[in-house]
């Protein structure tokens, strides 16, 4: 029994008297809210279909010169959710067959016609109506969420071939999305071990999250990711798989650079204290070792003692102001300047350097200056501290030295390369702190020095490097 809000139901049909049988057919309905006009012309039909002036129609075959066919195809386009029932004079399957192809909601012969078919049929379409129109709701939403996701939606099969991706998967990748068709995520991932872990989860058919793999996406960019994927369960012969990729590299930076920040925070304090310690007795030493009488015969011996005495106390002191240099806030004056010119003076002051040990410099420039706001002197200290470093990285007379500014939508990128001895793994994520040097005399305080004068320009710096390869030190500026 239909119940509930008026429902607006038109009789297409150019025989007025058959439109008084349906009509009065469908009075006839118990409790139904109906309200039940007349439509006599093809034209007409499709004008009202187009407004979507009901909730219902029941179309007959012969419509003058055209067919309640010729109604359904020239409606389908429109991509209209209200029902079309399609009533002819005789059963006919071939019509029936045709009727449904293109879009019909059911196909009733008039001469069985009744009031209980028809209030079945009008309840089933407007049934079936609600629930086609709530499936593509949700459809709707659903590849809304998928399309606009910040994270990198994808559809794959078992080997994890690409048959479906958001944007944020062609971003992530660097490959569009008719490109990324033609491959499976393995082919992105760096790690041996990683790809056989996956293939092993894979294996075992089970829903899975925030696999942690790294990514080298088609620009050579490497992204650190947190995957996840799930089985789809409704028996599609194909087995497909449903993954989410989000991308964690900007978090992990973030993540570092703050731990990079609390070591450096309580190594000045650390610093503060020792400084303090050791320059008033050494202060001592050094006013004792001025004043002090050098006695008898062995006045070279003692002039010597006396010279290792000041020598040393003077180095000593140098470190000392070194380090409390390091803890004390930079006084930067900002102003425009050119990254070409404050590279190019940073590797000016490293000339000797460079042609004592025979490096080969190049130096790969945007041919338009690139500049940013910064205190173009501490800049210099910071770069030609990279530099000086690639230097005595490398063998004499095999040195290659790269120098390159590059421009991305979000910021400009310094890279300062060296095909030297490299940098072990697990030295890298100290390499900026105060102290560690793997330098046979080094103080271990001109990268932390670097570190905090590129932070306080609001940059970061991170090395990449290999064992017998050569490191990378790149850093970034905001745009």
């Amino acid at each position: 029994m239909l119940k509930g809000n008026l429902i607006r139901i038109a009789v297409v049909d150019d025989d007025e008297d058959d439109f008084f049988i349906t009509r009065d057919f469908i009075r006839d309905i118990e409790g139904g809210n109906l309200v039940v006009e007349w439509i006599n012309n093809y034209k007409d039909a499709i004008e009202q279909i187009k407004a979507g002036a009901y909730h219902v129609y029941f179309v007959d075959y012969r419509l003058g010169n055209e067919t309640g066919l010729d109604l359904l195809r020239e409606t389908a386009p429109m991509h209209l959710d209200q029902p079309i029932i399609l009533l002819t004079g005789k059963g006919n399957k071939a019509i029936d067959i045709q009727a449904m192809q293109s879009g019909a909601t059911d196909y009733l012969v008039k001469s069985d016609l009744t009031t209980e078919k028809l209030e079945r049929c009008i309840r089933y379409a407007l049934d079936r109506t609600a629930s086609r129109r709530e499936l593509q709701e949700r459809e709707t939403k659903y590849r809304n969420l998928f399309k606009g996701s910040k994270d990198a939606v994808f559809i794959a099969d078992r080997n994890l071939l690409f048959t479906e991706c958001n944007e944020a998967t062609t971003a992530l990748i660097g490959l569009s999305n008719e490109e990324l068709l033609n491959h499976s995520l393995f082919e992105f991932i760096i790690s041996q071990t990683e790809q056989e872990r996956l293939i092993q989860l894979l294996k075992e058919e089970k829903d899975f999250s925030e696999v942690e793999i790294e990514l080298c996406n088609r620009g050579g960019e490497i992204r650190l990711c947190l995957v996840s994927l799930s089985f789809q369960t409704n028996g599609h012969p194909r087995r497909l798989i449903h993954g989410i990729i989000h991308d964690v590299t900007n978090i992990k930076k973030a993540e570092l650079a703050n731990l990079q920040a609390q070591k450096l925070a309580a190594n000045e304090r650390l610093i503060r204290i020792l400084a303090h310690e050791i320059r008033n007795p050494l202060n001592n030493i050094t006013l004792a070792a001025d004043q002090l009488q050098v006695p008898g015969d062995n006045i070279d011996k003692q002039r010597y003692l006396i010279d290792i005495v000041q020598r040393n106390s003077g180095r000593i002191n140098k470190i000392i102001t070194e380090l409390l240099d390091l803890t004390r806030p930079l006084e930067l004056k900002f102003e425009k300047y050119a990254l070409q010119e404050i590279l190019d003076e940073s590797l000016s002051l490293a000339t000797d350097r460079i042609t004592l040990q025979k490096i080969r410099v190049h130096k790969n420039y945007p041919s338009s200056p690139v500049e940013i706001e910064a205190d173009k002197s501490k800049l210099i200290i910071a770069f030609t501290n990279l530099v000086i470093n690639a230097i005595e990285a490398m063998e004499t007379d095999k040195g290659e030295l790269a120098v390159s500014i590059s421009a991305s939508p979000n910021a400009y990128s310094v890279s300062i390369r060296d095909n030297g001895k490299g940098i072990p793994e697990e030295y890298l994520p100290k390499v900026f702190e105060p102290f560690f040097t793997s330098k046979k005399n080094g103080t271990g305080l001109g990268l932390a020095a670097c570190y905090s004068i590129i932070e306080s320009h609001k940059g970061n710096i991170h090395v990449e490097s290999k064992v017998n390869t050569g490191s990378n030190f790149i850093v970034n500026f905001n745009r």
